[in-house]
Formats: C-alpha cells, sequence, structure tokens
C-alpha cells in the first residue's frame, strides 16, 4: 500500500503544478481539480502508456485521506508504452474527483486510456486524456494509431489571445479557444501536428487519401 500511496502523492503534486500554470480547465463534477487545456497530441506525447481497454471491475484501496481506486481493466490495443509494460492489467486513480480521480464505468464501454507509470504501476487523473472510444473522431482514432507519434519533437502552441504567431519552425498554432464552439474544438478533433521533411511542422488532417490535407501552421 504505501508503494501505491507514494506514487499518488507523486502523481497529485505533479498535477497541482500543472494547475498552477494558467489556462485553467474546470471539471463541473469536481470544483477543485482544474487542468491545463491540452490538445489529445500533447496528452499522448507526454503520457508512458496509451491503450484501449474496457474497465471490468474496480476496488478502493484504503490509501491516503480518500483511498486509491484501482480498476481492472481488459486491454484491448497497446499505442503507445511498450518499453514500460508490455500488459497493462490495472490503472491507478485517486478515488476523490476533487483530487482528479477519474471515474470509469463498469463492463459497459471501451475507453481510450493515457496515464503515467509510476514504481510499476499506471495512473491516471482528469488531467490526462481518458475518452470512451466511440467518442473519438475518426482523425483522433488515426492519430492515435500513426499520425501523434510523428509530431512529438513539434510543439503546439496555444493561442488564447489575438494577435497570436508562431516563432520557430516547430511550432503549430492552436487556436481551438478562440472558436465559440468551445473546447475540445476543430483542431483537436481533426488535426494533427506533425514534422515535415524540411523540418517544419505544420497542422495535418489524418483522413483517407482522397481528402487528405496538409496546411500551414498558422490556419488549419
Amino acid at each position: 500500500m504505501r508503494r501505491v500511496g507514494g506514487g499518488m502523492r507523486r502523481l497529485c503534486a505533479a498535477l497541482l503544478c500543472l494547475c498552477a500554470l494558467g489556462a485553467l480547465r474546470s471539471s463541473p463534477s469536481a470544483d477543485a481539480c482544474s487542468c491545463l487545456l491540452t490538445h489529445p497530441q500533447d496528452a499522448y506525447c507526454s503520457s508512458d502508456i496509451v491503450i484501449r481497454a474496457k474497465v471490468v471491475g474496480k476496488k478502493l484501496l484504503k490509501d491516503g485521506p480518500f483511498g486509491t481506486m484501482r480498476y481492472t481493466v481488459k486491454q484491448m490495443k497497446m499505442y503507445k508504452g511498450f518499453n514500460k509494460m508490455l500488459h497493462v492489467q490495472h490503472i491507478y486513480t485517486d478515488a476523490s474527483e476533487s483530487l482528479c480521480g477519474v471515474k470509469f464505468e463498469i463492463n459497459k464501454y471501451q475507453y481510450l486510456i493515457t496515464g503515467r507509470v509510476y514504481e510499476g504501476k499506471v495512473y491516471t487523473g482528469l488531467c490526462n486524456f481518458n475518452e470512451r472510444w466511440e467518442r473519438l473522431s475518426l482523425s483522433q482514432k488515426k492519430g492515435i494509431n500513426h499520425h501523434y507519434q510523428l509530431g512529438c519533437n513539434c510543439r503546439i502552441k496555444a493561442c488564447h489571445y489575438l494577435p497570436c504567431f508562431v516563432t520557430s519552425k516547430n511550432e503549430c498554432l492552436w487556436t481551438d479557444m478562440l472558436s465559440h464552439f468551445g473546447y475540445p474544438g476543430y483542431q483537436s478533433r481533426h488535426y494533427s501536428c506533425i514534422q515535415q521533411k524540411e523540418g517544419y511542422c505544420s497542422w495535418y488532417r489524418g483522413v483517407s487519401s482522397r481528402h487528405k490535407t496538409t496546411t500551414n501552421t498558422t490556419d488549419p
């Protein structure tokens, strides 16, 4: 139990650091948990583990002030993390949503789950990218399968207020926050920022070859 608690304390500390950086998004179900707006590609690139899995069980571990929830998962596919572990059986998260614990439904949906590995265990939370698989766009699924990894050396630069500019060739300007449609926006759902042969990064829409387009870094 101590090993789980130590990992969770480090995870919560990292999440609190993120919350202090600004541009915060509040979870309506957990007012005390706020997270930086993150493009799915950044979430993929910063995660140790990315899997598609069905949650088949859960157990509350008596660890910390609110406990730790251990979810048992049936892994369908691993997209990232082969160097960490070949198969994920359990996902750990804080039992309290106010501390960024994430809630999964049991024996109901397949989820895309991203997380970090601490002491041989996979931890996730509300600030990680976790979503029901059927809610992902086709471009997001293609990104997870292939395109996102091509852009992990790129920087997705968030634009919250105009004017915004890219300042280096490895940047893609992310303007979803300016849209009145809210988050997640069009770029989050339909574009990847990948590196071209010339070394420049640009937005790429990962759809069928007949409709495939690449665009410059400022106007997706």
